[in-house]
């Protein structure tokens, strides 16, 4: 009876479980279906295999938007996660100011992707925009539809700007939730500011930011909307990303079989850096602990 009563919750999510199954196994047999026939219509289908996975693998375009796609990922993290956790340290942490700053800090999360790149494209107009206006103002070309750097410019700043507040809430909450005791003993032993977020605040925050590091590099290698809106993959190629580099394959060439192949690998590409990421941040946790003893 008592093991019946410690399961008893498993029997309650299993619903839960079952429809998050479904509605993701359902889909996913469909695409692994196109990745290994040439469908020509309805009942008109011929097995082809590893071709369309073979075709896609060497495919020098995607082998660009691939080197393209980890640059940029590359680019978030090292630039996101730093500038968070020191944006989070900055906040106050008491009073009138903590909920007004968070509330500040959590509007553009709440503004929807599609949304973004709109708003990011009549900021950084050379001609009307307060950024591309200013910039050109000062002497400097600045236009991200003709300038592939001016583009990989602006598609930074706006997933920094998006995206960094997310890396604030995770370090601020794990941060807050140090116990202060650990701050008075570092004052006790006359710890400096960088001793004490070295041996106490970073290691703290250590599951928090996993957490961090793992959404913005799975969001950020799967982006699509704000830099569709904003670039649509140009000037050239210069932004077409991976996710941009599929739409295109399976909607502008409407290629479903060489397109279902491509987002299985990219599927497997998203949970192989993922499973590197989550794997290394527990080295690094499991090294510090036993540095500290």
């Amino acid at each position: 009876m008592d093991k019946w009563q410690d399961n008893r919750a498993w029997f309650m999510v299993l619903p839960v479980f079952a429809i998050v199954a479904i509605s993701a196994i359902i889909p996913l047999m469909t695409v692994v279906n196109y990745s290994v026939q040439d469908i020509f219509g309805p009942g008109q289908r011929v097995f082809v295999g590893t071709e369309w996975f073979k075709e896609v693998l060497t495919n020098s375009r995607l082998h660009d938007a691939f080197i393209r796609q980890l640059i940029f990922s590359t680019l978030v993290l090292v630039i996101e996660i730093p500038l968070g956790v020191l944006v989070a340290l900055a906040l106050p942490k008491r009073g009138w100011g903590v909920p007004v700053s968070l509330v500040l800090l959590a509007l553009p999360l709440l503004i929807p992707w599609n949304v973004i790149g709109t708003i990011w494209i009549i900021f950084t107009r050379p001609d009307i925009g307060l950024f591309g206006a200013a910039i050109n103002g000062l002497g400097i070309s600045f236009d991200h539809t003709a300038n592939p750097l001016d583009a990989w410019v602006t598609v930074m700043l706006m997933e920094v700007w998006h995206w960094t507040p997310l890396v604030v809430l995770l370090a601020y909450a794990g941060l807050r939730a140090i116990p202060e005791a650990y701050f008075q003993a570092a004052r006790i032993d006359g710890a400096s500011a960088w001793a004490t977020f070295r041996y106490i605040q970073l290691p703290k925050m250590r599951g928090v930011l996993t957490i961090a590091v793992l959404l913005r590099f799975m969001d950020s290698f799967l982006i699509y909307a704000e830099p569709f809106v904003l670039t649509g993959g140009g000037p050239g190629n210069a932004t077409t990303f991976l996710s941009i580099h599929l739409v295109k394959m399976a909607v502008g060439q409407f290629d479903l079989g060489p397109a279902a192949a491509f987002s299985l690998i990219y599927f497997l590409i998203v949970l192989l850096f993922s499973w590197l990421f989550y794997q290394a941040l527990q080295n690094v946790g499991t090294g510090d602990k036993g540095g500290g003893r």
